[in-house]
């Protein structure tokens, strides 16, 4: 990952965090999507927010979710290397792994920031 990515992709998991120590899984679920947007090309990132989902999936003990973040977990990182990935993708197991999804406008002005500064 880009230095001028990794910022704005930190902050996305503080903010799961922190929502998260609130418990608000909602809002907390919501950050680790951002963040999975923006670590999605590059496999560690990408790997490492799948198992934060995996393992918000067993907290909330959510069987869809622990399900569907498994492959995605041993999956995601060689997509990510391969240039494989479905761009926008929020990574849960409510979509297809394989479906592009619109990106937030934020992150979008915070990806072409990012990819501007190379």
């Amino acid at each position: 990952m880009p230095k001028t990515l990794r910022p704005f992709f930190r902050q996305e998991l503080g903010s799961y965090r922190e929502f998260l120590l609130k418990g608000d899984i909602l809002e907390a679920w919501t950050h680790l999507e951002r963040a999975h947007i923006l670590g999605q090309p590059y496999p560690l990132e990408h790997t490492a927010v799948h198992f934060k989902m995996l393992l918000l999936g067993i907290q909330t003990r959510n069987a869809r979710e622990i399900m569907g973040q498994i492959p995605r977990l041993l999956a995601g990182g060689l997509k990510s290397w391969a240039g494989a990935i479905p761009l926008g993708n929020t990574g849960g197991a409510n979509v297809s792994a394989w479906r592009p999804m619109p990106i937030p406008n934020d992150l979008q002005a915070i990806i072409r920031q990012a990819n501007a500064n190379l």
